[in-house]
């Protein structure tokens, strides 16, 4: 009876909510209802002692790496003169410099900044370069965070059909020089980027070139160091920017920009104003990363033999993951219902992935993402396959609305 009674003070205590933010809850309440049954989209059951987990971004497997562990260790115990604050006050040769200088040397860029996050890096660098007179041509693909930074700019967005270099030359030819931006590696299909013919174009019509390497730095290109690098089009792009929650493993962001803009992007990107800087462990535990994936061919190569056995074998089955290349893998169920009946499934059977749906994709177009990782050993690739095999007549996924598309594209 008291805890009723608090229950009821509590919300007596809350006054009431806008009527608008009460339609869009009232709104809301069917999808969580009945496509989710009651709970959370993301929250399937507790994964055991025995699952293979596949719902986790850390690509070769860094997480507890010993020297990264002493690095963090270390900094805890003897970095202690550090203030709380915003990044634009730290001096030159602060140890968040020493990073940025060190990522940007490996990527083949002269400068860098460390952010918070991959959100914030690409908020709050498309927020600076980007402006109302500076149209933004987005792949439809494109990570949310990129379409956030282009409203922040109030530049006006073009978007153009997923990797298709054809039309975001049509649309530059239309609206004029601005800003192309594409991710590498698609963080939901793990579509490797046409990276190459999007450039041509945007030289041809005098674009700037924004990529997003979350998902290929550290996994591609010689050491680690990226698509661009790989591909030899680092001197040819002008922005570079990743998330460091991937292969990294950490909590933070990163891009790099011309050191030209360095005072005006301190001056003017609000996330790195307005939010206060990492701390000493993190950036310590960063750089010995750094170090780590350098070193890490074999966990790269290991990656990438996963990767091509996962795909041929879910694709022998009948799976229609054609959409994608690398080691994210989309099992695009469509609609939200069939998509968390699917992951009941693969849970049940100790394999654990992540459901994105909207907003983290287009409306049924709702999926389970397996992410591959270089730990995984052949038995756990083995179990996966034979999961996915048992799953097979309940899913059905050659029903699947991403299956029948394919089969209309291949007739046409």
């Amino acid at each position: 009876m008291e805890v009723l009674d608090k229950a009821a003070a509590l919300h007596a205590a809350n006054p009431p909510l806008g009527a608008n933010l009460q339609r869009r809850l009232a709104e809301f309440a069917p999808r969580f209802t009945h496509e989710w049954s009651g709970r959370f989209v993301t929250h399937g059951r507790p994964a055991g002692p025995d699952a293979v987990r596949l719902d986790g971004n850390d690509y070769l497997a860094v997480t507890g790496h010993p020297d990264i562990v002493q690095a963090q260790l270390h900094s805890l115990r003897h970095d202690h003169e550090f203030v709380i604050q915003s990044g634009v006050f730290h001096l030159d040769g602060h140890p968040a410099g020493q990073l940025e200088a060190a990522i940007a040397g490996w990527i083949g860029k002269d400068d860098g900044y460390i952010c918070q996050s991959g959100y914030t890096a690409n908020l709050g660098l498309i927020q600076v370069v980007a402006d109302p007179q500076t149209p933004v041509y987005m792949d439809m693909l494109a990570h949310m965070s990129l379409w956030e930074g282009a409203r922040a700019s109030g530049a006006p967005v073009h978007p153009f059909r997923h990797n298709d270099p054809e039309h975001f030359a049509r649309m530059a030819a239309r609206h004029g020089p601005g800003l192309v931006v594409v991710d590498s590696v698609y963080s939901t299909t793990g579509a490797l980027c046409p990276l190459a013919d999007i450039v041509d174009a945007a030289e041809r019509y005098g674009c700037m070139v924004l990529v997003d390497e979350s998902h290929s730095l550290g996994t591609h290109g010689p050491a680690g160091a990226g698509l661009c690098v790989q591909l030899g089009l680092t001197h040819r792009v002008h922005f570079v920017t990743a998330s460091l929650a991937k292969a990294f493993a950490g909590r933070a962001g990163f891009f790099t920009a011309p050191p030209e803009l360095r005072n005006y992007l301190m001056c003017h990107s609000f996330p790195g104003i307005f939010s206060s800087a990492l701390l000493p462990h993190e950036i310590a535990g960063l750089a010995a990363t750094l170090e780590v994936i350098r070193h890490s061919d074999e966990a790269r190569a290991q990656l990438h033999a996963s990767t091509r056995r996962l795909r041929r074998s879910l694709s022998d089955m009948g799976y229609p993951i054609h959409q994608g290349s690398e080691q994210i893998i989309a099992l695009e169920a469509g609609t939200e219902f069939d998509t968390l009946a699917l992951r009941d499934q693969l849970e049940a059977r100790g394999v654990f992935g992540a459901v994105f749906c909207a907003p983290a994709t287009s409306r049924n177009r709702a999926m389970v993402r397996l992410t591959l990782n270089a730990a995984l050993t052949q038995a756990e690739l083995a179990h996966v396959e034979a999961a996915a095999h048992d799953v097979l007549p309940l899913a059905r996924p050659w029903d699947w609305p991403i299956a029948r598309r394919g089969r209309g594209a291949a007739a046409a």
